[in-house]
């Protein structure tokens, strides 16, 4: 969430490297009290310069406790300021079992569910930039030189990232996404492991996981283009089918339900309307899935004629 909240406020596209901070004593500080604990931390000196791109790096891939204060520094002027953006946005996301009290997930006030780290993982995934840091198995800093990715099962599985979580009392958290071939189209698996005694054992029961939902997963084709989706009936005896423009392929997962509702959107037919005019669309919903497919009439449509307007006026 802290790379999520510092990408909103400072876009940052893939291929360029960002503004750039300086270290600030005050971040040193942070850094020795929080190596002093026994947290997870990446060196810095005074007067040290990074890229954003660089921060979210030593963020990201070492998991740098000390780094995520010194965004939120950075980022919202305080610690409390960012912190308070990190909860707005997670009411945007709708997360109803998360609360944040610090950037870094230290806090025993900070907390949340498998569920809803998985809504956070998915809007993360969906910056170009963060999904391409969390799949580097390492980077090199100025000051701190090499770092390795604390997620060190990176391609096993299909594994891309996404954030590993242990060192605390609550036990060892991972986060994770990962690429699978299912009916020979790659998706995008998403899962979350909590509470595993260590983090071997948290990757081990991720693995577990997407070897599960690849066997379970199928890819299906739910709508298909020129496929009729209704019928439009004039009340003097015209009549088109209503059709898809194209198809829609859904990912399927046993027992979910796809829900579709055909909103159709004639337009009035006090004129000849010719094949291919659009009609409404088609909105189908299944879990976090959706899609809404336009829909065109089949078949031109002529206005009523003069003998049927004749009879039908009133005296």
């Amino acid at each position: 969430m802290t790379a999520l909240v510092l990408l909103g406020d400072k876009p940052l596209a893939k291929g360029n490297v960002g503004p750039t901070l300086t270290i600030t004593e005050q971040d040193v500080a942070t850094y020795m009290a929080d190596a002093g604990d026994g947290q997870s931390v990446v060196p810095v000196k005074t007067g040290e310069q990074l890229s954003e791109l660089e921060a979210l790096e030593a963020l990201l891939i070492p998991s740098g406790n000390n780094i995520a204060e010194t965004l939120a520094r950075w980022d919202a002027g305080s610690v409390a300021a960012f912190v308070a953006k990190m909860n707005e946005r997670a009411a945007a996301l709708n997360l109803k079992h998360t609360t944040f009290a610090d950037p870094a997930g230290v806090s025993t006030q900070t907390v949340s569910t498998p569920t809803d780290l998985l809504a956070i993982g998915m809007a993360a995934m969906q910056q170009e930039v963060l999904a391409q840091v969390v799949n580097m198995p390492e980077a090199t800093l100025p000051v701190a030189g090499k770092v390795y990715n604390v997620n060190y099962v990176l391609g096993q599985s299909g594994i891309i990232g996404i954030k590993t979580g242990s060192g605390l009392n609550s036990g060892a958290n991972f986060l994770f996404a990962a690429t699978a071939s299912v009916d020979a189209e790659l998706v995008t698996l998403y899962g979350c492991v909590m509470g595993q005694p260590t983090l071997d054992a948290a990757f081990k029961a991720a693995m577990a996981l997407i070897g599960t939902m690849k066997a379970a997963l199928k890819v299906r084709q739910v709508i298909t283009a020129n496929e009729v989706l209704g019928r439009y009936d004039t009340a003097w005896g015209g009549h088109s089918d209503l059709v898809a423009i194209n198809n829609v392929t859904l990912v399927l997962w046993p027992g979910m339900i796809i829900r579709q509702r055909l909103d159709a959107q004639m337009p009035v037919v006090d004129r000849p309307l010719a094949r291919g005019t659009p009609a409404g669309k088609l909105n189908i919903v299944m879990g976090d899935q959706h899609a809404d497919v336009p829909v065109i009439t089949a078949d031109p449509l002529d206005p009523p004629g003069t003998s049927w307007r004749l009879t039908r006026i009133n005296f």
